[in-house]
């Protein structure tokens, strides 16, 4: 199992935050596959973003790929079943109105929770990653006294640890595999 820390993606984090700490991220880690297998999964055709500027981009990281998504609809993060077939994915959801994690194996939904309520975790197994939360310092129970500082910084570094799948920062600033998503709902 990999160490990683809230520390870890703290640059992530950063990188999807504005001033006034508003936060729009979806990223997907997902173990041993391409970035090519993972665009053909969620039925994305690489190449050059639409006129909306709305895609997917595919970065190559120790261990798999991570998918993070330009746009608004959480693509990669609904889609998170059908990449974990064969594999896993970890999947972070966190915008102005959500903060979510998800983690599937082979297509099956493992467990899942609001980043603010873990005790209110759903799946098939949904204690599977509960010493990596609590290590993480994640709200365990609800009855912490305010919220744990970085909550989506500790969910990325829990998909990390869940799927053993770590991008650096030096790898993000590198290519990555672009796909348009205009064709899919609900950007169409």
């Amino acid at each position: 199992m990999s160490g990683a820390t809230a520390e870890t993606y703290e640059w992530l984090y950063r990188e999807f935050t504005d001033d006034t700490h508003d936060t729009w991220l979806f990223a997907t880690f997902v173990r041993d596959l391409s970035p090519q297998e993972a665009l053909r999964r969620i039925g994305v055709a690489p190449g050059p973003l639409g006129d909306s500027g709305f895609g997917i981009a595919a970065y190559a990281a120790d261990g798999g790929i991570v998918l993070i998504e330009c746009g608004w609809a959480g693509i990669v993060y609904d889609m998170a079943g059908p990449l974990s077939v064969g594999t896993s994915a970890a999947a972070v959801f966190a915008t102005i109105k959500n903060e979510d994690f998800a983690y599937c194996v082979n297509d099956q939904l493992v467990t899942t929770f609001s980043l603010y309520s873990y005790s209110l975790r759903e799946g098939s197994d949904p204690d599977r990653l509960q010493s990596d939360v609590e290590d993480l310092g994640m709200n365990i129970d609800g009855d912490q006294f305010g919220f744990p500082e970085n909550p989506i910084s500790r969910a990325l570094a829990l998909a990390e640890r869940a799927t053993g799948v770590h991008l650096s920062s030096s790898r993000y600033a590198g290519p990555a595999l672009m796909g348009p998503i205009d064709h899919l709902a609900p950007y169409r």
